[in-house]
């Protein structure tokens, strides 16, 4: 039963590979550079080679003061240009179009004083007012939900978890798992945003797909009866490729940017929000198992697997995640 439960779950996360490809943020970030002036950088998802056509827009009087360039990184479009503003506080910002898209789009200010502004604009709420003072309680909720999102929607994460909810197994062993897997990738996840360690993203991306990879051939290699470190000890596994998957979430984390005045209450509640996420995913797998095995029950004496199911179904999670992770590390080190 817990093997069909395996694979129907590991069916649906194939189907969200491409899903989660689709759901990208847009960023837009203004500097105060002299009292009124600011440099605008505006980043949106491409879709083909069409740009989303979102603006951002201001409730009160934003004059341009250069023209708009822009460039095309994959997957995205950037634009700069720099704009006069009497004050931008007490200004409703607005992102045009935003309620017709399935993306978001994280907004940070930083005021020549060294105050900032920051938030997250979604479709069912694509505007928000400029407060006088940013309280270090909204840039929590606002890293927290970003961390939540990142963890759900990163599949390539979530099927390295999963990878490790198929090996561990009894209670305390997958608890020792998750645990290390959590300390490992916060303690990278700190050590490379703050800056104290440096590396680059691309090969780190496709040594995470290659991780999940590893793990796959491990539970292939398990059910035929040749159990490997993965299996004996999969805290060590964890820990070790969790420092890898840390460097991930780095990133990410990048890519929004930090407000410079609360940088440990972002980092402190982006890494709880991806924490608070992965077990969210965690709890639904095992309520999944949970609920199928009761209302399921395999025909005795078959050859059978529940369901009446071939027993070669126990591999088929394995399959879809190694399927999924060569493809990632085919893609990821064509993009170097």
């Amino acid at each position: 039963m817990r093997r069909v439960a395996i694979a129907l779950i590991a069916s649906w996360l194939w189907a969200s590979v491409v899903i989660a490809h689709e759901v990208r943020p847009s960023y837009l970030e203004l500097r105060e550079t002299l009292p009124g002036e600011y440099s605008v950088l505006w980043k949106t998802p491409m879709v083909g080679d069409a740009r989303l056509a979102l603006e951002p827009e201001f409730s009160g009087t934003v004059e341009h003061t250069s023209p708009v360039v822009t460039h095309r990184p994959p997957g995205a479009a950037v634009q700069t240009w720099t704009v006069r503003a009497g004050a931008l506080r007490g200004q409703t910002l607005r992102i045009r179009a935003l309620e017709g898209t399935m993306t978001d789009a994280l907004v940070r200010i930083q005021f020549a004083d060294g105050t900032s502004w920051t938030q997250r604009l979604t479709p069912s709420i694509p505007a928000a007012a400029v407060p006088l003072r940013e309280s270090p309680l909204t840039v929590a909720g606002v890293y927290f939900k970003l961390g939540v999102e990142h963890i759900l929607l990163g599949i390539d994460h979530l099927l390295f978890v999963f990878a490790l909810l198929i090996i561990a197994r009894g209670t305390w062993q997958l608890v020792k798992t998750i645990t290390a897997f959590t300390v490992a990738h916060s303690i990278t996840l700190g050590l490379a945003t703050l800056g104290t360690v440096h590396v680059p993203q691309k090969p780190t991306e496709a040594l995470i797909a290659l991780s999940i990879a590893f793990l796959a051939t491990e539970i292939v290699r398990g059910r035929s009866g040749r159990q490997g470190m993965a299996w004996r000890a999969p805290w060590i596994v964890a820990f070790a490729f969790g420092l890898l998957h840390g460097f991930g979430f780095a990133g990410a984390l990048a890519e929004a940017g930090l407000p410079e005045a609360h940088v440990p209450v972002a980092l402190l509640f982006f890494n709880v929000g991806v924490e608070a996420g992965q077990l969210v995913f965690v709890a639904v797998v095992l309520a999944g198992l949970t609920l199928l095995r009761r209302i399921v029950v395999a025909p005795p004496g078959t050859g059978t697997s529940a369901a009446g199911l071939p027993q070669w179904m126990a591999l088929a999670p394995a399959y879809v995640i190694g399927t999924s992770a060569t493809f990632w590390i085919f893609e990821r080190v064509a993009a170097f």
